[in-house]
């Protein structure tokens, strides 16, 4: 399939009659929010950039990632532009991808293995399909609702957290991520990758995988494959992304620009 062909089916999870009818889809819609985000808290390309080059860095690491490749920020910021502010660099790219996952209960997991990794919190939230009828550009009120409800099951905070795979399908997607998961306040978002806290070696790394973005977007394996990647971390199979002494993760799925997400907690064995 051609690019375009990819770009009118991934539409359809768009309010299509109002949004994909008049020509915007899913890179027009997120850069609707990344404009909004830019002018209500003064986040900048640069950061979103930022987010590129994190998570290529974690890709260029994981042998499963679709694109291994590096990518300065520099190239970033100078790569063509599909829908400003997002540039080439900002946008996640579609991939052929499986993932498979055994749940049981915990009482029979160690028939299966002796690694087993828990369920901790498991929450799914919606929105209204439009854009145009949500609350704010700037958040997702379905991930923070069901983020909210998963914390909660899980009795953990966001403090909590040691390792993060979200859904960033677009790199303002991700910034968007760490404010409403808890990872920082509304707004700071950019900050946070500025200041490095969500790379390897900073305090809550996040898309180890590579993300969306370095790793790939099998669309409708996506999910599953950051609860895998979560997996790898746990049970020390992660290589030379491997994030030492990490006890709780979480896993941040979006459908859309926002209309349906999923959050999964997990904690190791």
């Amino acid at each position: 399939r051609t690019t375009p062909d990819v770009t009118e089916f991934l539409a359809m999870a768009s309010d299509y009659p109002f949004e994909q009818w008049h020509g915007i889809t899913f890179p027009g819609l997120y850069a609707l929010m990344a404009t909004a985000h830019m002018h209500r808290h003064g986040t900048t390309e640069e950061q979103m950039a930022m987010i590129a080059v994190k998570n290529h860095h974690h890709g260029n690491l994981n042998p499963k990632a679709h694109m291994q490749r590096e990518v300065t920020l520099e190239k970033a910021m100078a790569s063509r532009t599909i829908a400003w502010p997002l540039k080439l660099y900002d946008c996640s790219l579609i991939t052929d991808g499986a993932s498979c996952l055994i749940l049981t209960k915990p009482e029979l997991a160690r028939d299966f293995t002796d690694t087993p990794v828990h369920i901790i919190g498991s929450a799914q939230s919606s929105d209204s399909i439009g854009l145009y009828e949500r609350e704010s550009l700037t958040s997702l009120r379905a991930a923070k609702l069901a983020a909210e409800e998963a914390y909660q099951m899980a009795k953990i905070q966001p403090r909590d957290v040691d390792i993060a795979e979200v859904h960033d399908c677009f790199t303002i997607a991700e910034i968007i991520a760490y404010e409403d998961l808890g990872f920082c306040k509304s707004g700071k978002g950019g900050n946070l990758i500025e200041k490095g806290a969500t790379t390897l070696e900073g305090d809550i790394p996040v898309n180890t995988s590579g993300g969306l973005k370095s790793k790939g977007h099998p669309v409708g394996a996506t999910g599953t494959a950051q609860a895998y990647e979560i997996y790898l971390q746990f049970t020390g199979q992660a290589e030379k992304r491997q994030v030492e002494g990490a006890q709780i993760g979480v896993a941040h799925n979006v459908g859309g620009s926002g209309a349906t997400a999923a959050v999964h907690i997990f904690r190791r064995d």
